[in-house]
Parts: C-alpha cells; structure tokens; sequence
C-alpha cells in the first residue's frame, strides 16, 4: 500500500486526505480506516476509543460480565493493552489478511467463552463508531468529513459481521436509535460498573507520576456527557470549571496538531508505547485474558498427564 511521509518533514501530508476523498466509502473502508488512524487522527483515534471503551461500564450487563472475570481489577495494564492491540491491529490492516485477520479470530475465539447478548455487542460496538466522530468534531485538528463518516460506519459494521453479529443497523441514525433504548434499560447504577471504572481510573492513574495522579478521575468524568453513565458508575462530575478546562486543553492541542503531525507517520502499532509487552514483543495468539490463559494450560497439562 502506498504509504505518506510528513509534509515538509513537520505537517500533515494533503494527499493522505485526498486519497480518502478518492475511495469509496462502503468498499474501501479498510483502506480509509487505515489512513485516518495511521495518520490523520492517529492520537485522537486511540484516545477517543479510550472514552468509548469506559462508556460502556455503565452498562449493567457488559460491566457485571467484566468485574466476575475480575481482569481490571487483578490484571487491568494487560487487559487494558491486549484490548487495544487487537483493536488497534485490524484498524491498521483491515480484517481480511495478516496481522488484522489473526486479532479479530483471537478476539472471536475470546468472546466465544462467554455468553454475551447481541445487543450488549451491538451497544460496545455502536460506541466504535459514536465516539471517535465526536471527538475528532470537538477536540481533533478538523471533524471527519461525512465521507470518512460513513466509510468509519462501514467499517465497524463489518468488523460486526465477522464477529457473528445479526441484524445490524443499515445506517447510524438507525444504530443511535436502538442504542438509545438499550441504554434506558441497561445503563442504571450498578456495584459492578463502579468497580470496573474504578479499576480502569487505577491502571490510567499509574501511567502519570503521583502528584499529577489525583487529576485522572476528574479529568476522565469531565469528558461524559451523559447523565446516564456518570449515575450508573455511581460517581459525580467535577467542577464546570475544570471540566472547561480540560476540553478547552484538548481543543488546543488540536489546534497545535493542525499544523504539527506530532508522532510517528505512519503510526502503527509497533510505534506506539506498549507497557505489558516490553519491545513489542508479543503473539497476537496470546492476547487474551489471564484466566481464560491459565484454563488453556490447565487443560493441557492434564492431557500430558
């Protein structure tokens, strides 16, 4: 695949956006997905599906499956960096070849332990689609265009159909609206939702030195905007003043990125900072969670024996 080098060695390359607006929304939405996370939105693009992922705590359903394994509280930094790797490899390279073909049969393989409802995967996989086109309108160097929108939707939408997934809205309007209701019954105050936000703030808490730590749940619960989720976590925003300040911060730092690519370009999954796996020094195969890592080999050594 072609690949881009920074404009002028600093900027963001104006043909990376030209190709986007050159392909087809529906059959080239691997391509186009790869392009915007390598490197339109490379940051914004993890940090939104960050916000996602914690939004669906106020799940009652998905959080009460999430606190019985009891992964984020004993093993949050892996399950925390295993999620994102696999995420983040089928976004780089699509879901038909290699490396991102390997991570969504590992995450499906994964799932398969568990029984989970199909509208509680519709929920997690609706907030793929929802917040990174939020956050890119409110805090990225420009919004996604309505063509990278859709080409987005199509995306995760597929990304759905591999994963076995039925009946999936034909358009967003269509997923907000059946999310919509699922969060009127599924998302109210629930002990598990709290813990597992609870445990998500520790492992984002022990990524900063400990006096900057203190300013995560604030910082944090000054991005949701609904109602609904802070009440199901059981936690309060905080001040308007410093929720302010937080998102005018991030709205700058979008500003600055307008002219300044900062980071790897492309960015891939290897350029990007990896706590558990030191190196990036990994199988995609062993990404999953400890427990489930432990049966495996429970089973396999009473069939050695």
């Amino acid at each position: 695949m072609k690949t881009y080098g920074k404009r002028f060695g600093f900027m963001n390359n104006p043909a990376v956006a030209a190709e986007i607006a050159s392909l087809d929304a529906k059959k080239d939405c691997q391509r186009i997905t790869h392009l915007l996370t390598a490197y339109e939105f490379s940051w914004d693009i993890t940090r939104s599906l960050e916000v996602a992922l914690f939004y669906t705590y106020g799940s009652n359903s998905v959080a009460n499956l999430l606190d019985k394994t009891g992964e984020f509280e004993s093993h949050g930094q892996k399950r925390y960096d295993d999620t994102r790797l696999l995420i983040a490899h089928f976004m780089d390279t699509g879901w038909e070849h290699g490396e991102g073909a390997r991570a969504l049969e590992r995450m499906n393989k994964t799932h398969a332990n568990y029984r989970i409802p199909q509208d509680d995967f519709h929920f997690v996989l609706w907030t793929f689609i929802e917040f990174p086109i939020k956050w890119m309108a409110s805090y990225a160097r420009r919004a996604m265009t309505a063509h990278e929108q859709l080409a987005w939707f199509n995306f995760w939408i597929g990304v759905g159909g591999r994963m076995g997934l039925t009946n999936l809205p034909a358009t967003k309007a269509e997923f907000d609206a059946s999310v919509d209701a699922y969060c009127q019954q599924h998302m109210v105050p629930n002990p598990a939702s709290t813990r597992v936000a609870a445990a998500t703030v520790r492992i984002m808490e022990n990524w900063l030195p400990k006096p900057l730590r203190g300013l995560v749940s604030p910082s944090v619960y000054g991005l949701m905007d609904d109602d609904r989720f802070v009440a199901a976590v059981s936690q309060q925003r905080p001040s308007k003043a410093f929720a302010a300040m937080v998102r005018t911060n991030l709205k700058l730092l979008g500003k600055v990125r307008k002219v300044w690519a900062i980071g790897a370009y492309p960015q891939s999954v290897k350029s990007t900072l990896n706590r558990t796996y030191p190196g990036n020094q990994y199988e995609i195969e062993q990404l999953q969670p400890v427990h489930l890592q432990r049966r495996e080999a429970r089973a396999v050594d009473n069939a050695v024996d």
